[in-house]
């Protein structure tokens, strides 16, 4: 696959994009390892926000004070999520199990 050769027009405003990216999938993630937002808003944000719906899964569960790659990899194998998965990726049922984790208590205080 050859791929094709961008400006430095171009290419400016691809990096000035995947910075808006980075900065709002930061900006969820400190919300949510705050308890300020919740996983049930997230997970609706992720359909509409590409940013977000890009977000790791993994990632997001390391946001969260307390839970490090072990504990994030542990409760992505015990709901069956893939490692590499994203948001926007998640099914049905595991969306549903990741309510019920995080289910009315704030994801600081979820371990």
């Amino acid at each position: 696959m050859v791929l094709k050769s961008l400006s430095e027009e171009d290419r400016a405003k691809a990096r000035a994009k995947a910075l808006v990216a980075r900065t709002r999938r930061a900006e969820v993630k400190n919300s949510f390892g705050g308890g300020r937002l919740g996983i049930a808003e997230l997970l609706d944000l992720a359909r509409t926000d590409e940013a977000v719906g890009r977000l790791r899964v993994a990632d997001l569960l390391e946001s969260v004070p307390g839970v490090g790659s072990v504990r994030a990899a542990a409760l992505m194998e015990r709901i069956g999520i893939s490692a590499n998965r994203r948001l926007r990726g998640l099914g049905r049922k595991q969306q549903e199990a990741l309510l019920a984790h995080f289910a009315d208590t704030p994801p600081h205080q979820k371990k």
